[in-house]
């Protein structure tokens, strides 16, 4: 699978931010492959880029209609299929990655192969994969890895391609989520792999390379979240990481969405995302910690990496208040 831009980023008639991270995830990462954006009538958020309907886009060269947009199940309004069709006409291909298939719906289909164009349900994984085995590969890798879910895994990747890049070191990202697969134009949605092949399905997604060459894999879930450890477990073992980077988000009190678990501490996450990474590499280090710190000020979150740091013999950062240069020194 690869994804063709320049993308037309549909939002729709979002009126939460956190409902158009698909299109926000492009938009902040990589602008230079968007042509802009998309809404229509009661829509009150936006990606800061410009506007444009799906016939000026595609004069201006715009090869995917992205649906940029979240809901709770996942499920395709059937209020966006005029658009869907709309885009397909005018020569575009469409992403989705919403639970719900593109390529369930007839009419899409249809219309699909009238056109020539090509459904992306980047939730789904098309590929056929193989059990893990374990091999040592060539090439080096980082995964990062959380105290929780949602506390800044894959914006943090992103950043350590950033200032690895911005080193001329030879990096590549590695995406494994809808969100971190538009970014990249590729990669495996790692949570809808069939639990026996996760680990296989990553070393797939990060075969041998150049001795000097690093992948840096997206994180998901986290090995304390009862919901969604397994997934988490399958990219520790996938991935052979020779280097691991702590995410953690402040003032959390349980692990997200379920108020009766503890959550834990950044020491235990080491020991126990240590324990699992040496099964398959038995040199993985902690390389730094990444902080999600805007539940305070600036000044505190600073204080806060500061003691951390000093606690754990670690660089510790914000990615977003710091950026991740000081953890790519520790490299």
């Amino acid at each position: 699978m690869k994804i063709t831009p320049p993308y037309l980023l549909f939002i729709g008639d979002a009126t939460d931010q956190l409902s158009i991270k698909m299109a926000q995830s492009a938009a902040y990462w990589r602008p230079e492959l968007c042509i802009g954006e998309m809404s229509v009538a009661g829509c009150r958020v936006t990606t800061g880029l410009a506007q444009h309907t799906i016939c000026d886009a595609a004069k201006l060269g715009a090869k995917t209609f992205v649906l940029g947009f979240a809901n709770s199940g996942g499920i395709l309004d059937k209020k966006w299929l005029p658009y869907i069709l709309e885009a397909l006409e005018h020569g575009m291909d469409i992403v989705s990655g919403l639970h719900e298939k593109l390529t369930n719906i007839d009419e899409i289909i249809n219309k699909a192969k009238q056109c020539n164009r090509q459904l992306f349900d980047i939730r789904h994984p098309t590929s056929q994969f193989a059990t893990g085995t374990g091999r040592k590969r060539s090439g080096k890798r980082l995964l990062t890895v959380g105290t929780d879910c949602s506390v800044g895994k894959m914006y943090t990747t992103l950043s350590l391609e950033q200032a690895m890049s911005e080193k001329c070191m030879d990096v590549n990202f590695r995406a494994t989520g809808q969100c971190g697969i538009l970014v990249a134009g590729t990669g495996i949605a790692i949570d809808c792999v069939v639990a026996d092949f996760i680990s296989g399905a990553v070393e797939t997604l990060s075969p041998d390379a150049d001795e000097q060459h690093w992948d840096v894999i997206e994180g998901q879930g986290s090995l304390s979240h009862p919901a969604f450890a397994g997934v988490s477990l399958g990219l520790l073992h996938g991935s052979q990481p020779d280097a691991l980077v702590i995410c953690h988000a402040l003032n959390r009190s349980h692990m997200r969405g379920l108020p009766n678990t503890s959550f834990p501490s950044i020491e235990t996450t080491i020991e126990l995302n240590l324990a699992a990474a040496q099964l398959t590499n038995p040199n993985a280090r902690i390389v730094g910690i990444s902080v999600n710190t805007s539940s305070v000020s600036a000044a505190q979150g600073r204080e806060i990496c500061d003691q951390l740091s000093l606690q754990l013999g670690l660089p510790c950062v914000d990615p977003v208040r710091d950026g991740t240069a000081l953890i790519v020194e520790n490299l």
